[in-house]
């Protein structure tokens, strides 16, 4: 399997600097500040590309988790919300919120909620989040 890599770059200060995060595969780049992370200004956060990624992993693991139950999904479409707050002293990711809208011929609404509750401990992205190991290489340029 491919690793995946992203980078980001913070130039200034906390409160008047600016930062790029950018996807590696792709080059798309997500300005940010931090009035966009901290204050819900114009611009991206680490957080809203932490939902991004939860959601597209979720809809992907959903419509696998289906098929394997034996339905055909024409489509599911994921929203999700990632609760940034200083509830405890320290910034942190509470909560992530989940809209799941699925397009599914034959199955039950019973069926569908059984299904969408057991993705959230089968997707990749949210099992990462449930426990995460962080390793620090830094060195000085």
């Amino acid at each position: 399997m491919p690793s995946r890599t992203a980078s980001a770059q913070w130039n200034g200060k906390l409160k008047s600097g600016k930062g790029t995060m950018r996807s590696g595969s792709s080059g798309a780049e997500y300005p940010f500040s931090f009035n966009s992370r901290m204050e819900g200004g114009n611009g991206s956060s680490p957080e809203e590309l932490l939902a991004s990624a939860l959601a597209g992993c979720y809809s992907m693991a959903l419509s696998a988790d289906l098929e394997k139950a034996g339905f055909d999904p024409t489509q599911v479409k994921t929203t999700a919300t990632a609760n940034f707050s200083n509830t405890s002293g320290k910034w942190s990711v509470d909560s992530m919120d989940l809209v799941v809208e699925g397009m599914i011929p034959g199955i039950d609404d019973a069926k569908f909620q059984e299904i969408a509750n057991g993705t959230k401990t089968a997707c990749p992205v949210a099992r990462a989040l449930a426990s995460v190991k962080i390793n620090v290489n830094a060195k000085l340029v």
